[in-house]
């Protein structure tokens, strides 16, 4: 399958929120590995806000969104605790965001070739390290990860026990 990343753009918010859509219908009839919930996470306006800050891109085969990522330098506040690998500010750091494969596309190596784009793209751009958390019982996300080179270094609350989602793993590739 041949893919084109790009920058999104504002004509693809319809898109992507139907991607989210789609795709949290999809998690809630078959295991919720990230424990994402429609309506909650992610959302159209996570879209346009990745969209407005130009930190969301997007993986496209034929002319449709596959799949996206954000990468941006906003942590979560636990991530403070966190005992990194990189000390650095976070000019010099991307946190990967709302990292998604549309539920028709899922098994074809799209998360995969997002992951490696996001790489790339940060060593492109001088970026030191790549953070990220993961839902602890998200195990295909912490498979692909630990694949691709990226580090645990601990485990956090991030605030969203009310949810059912209570310690998310931190994971760090040092670029």
């Amino acid at each position: 399958m041949d893919l084109i990343f790009e920058l999104g753009v504002t004509s693809d918010i319809d898109e992507l929120e139907l991607l989210y859509n789609n795709l949290n219908d999809y998690l809630s009839m078959h295991t919720n590995y990230p424990g994402w919930i429609k309506g909650i996470y992610p959302t159209r306006k996570n879209a346009t806000e990745g969209i407005r800050s130009k930190t969301l891109f997007v993986a496209r085969s034929e002319g449709k969104i596959t799949g996206s990522i954000i990468l941006n330098h906003q942590p979560e506040e636990a991530y403070d605790d966190a005992d990194w690998l990189v000390e650095t500010t976070y000019d010099n750091i991307y946190v990967i965001r709302t990292f998604v494969v549309h539920p028709n596309f899922m098994g074809k190596g799209i998360g995969n070739a997002l992951l490696n784009y996001s790489i790339e793209f940060a060593k492109n751009s001088g970026i030191k390290t790549i953070r990220l958390d993961v839902y602890e019982k998200n195990i295909p996300a912490i498979k692909l990860y630990e694949k691709n080179g990226f580090i645990y270094t601990g485990t956090v609350d991030l605030g969203l026990g009310n949810y059912g989602l209570k310690w998310f793993r931190l994971y760090e590739k040092i670029i």
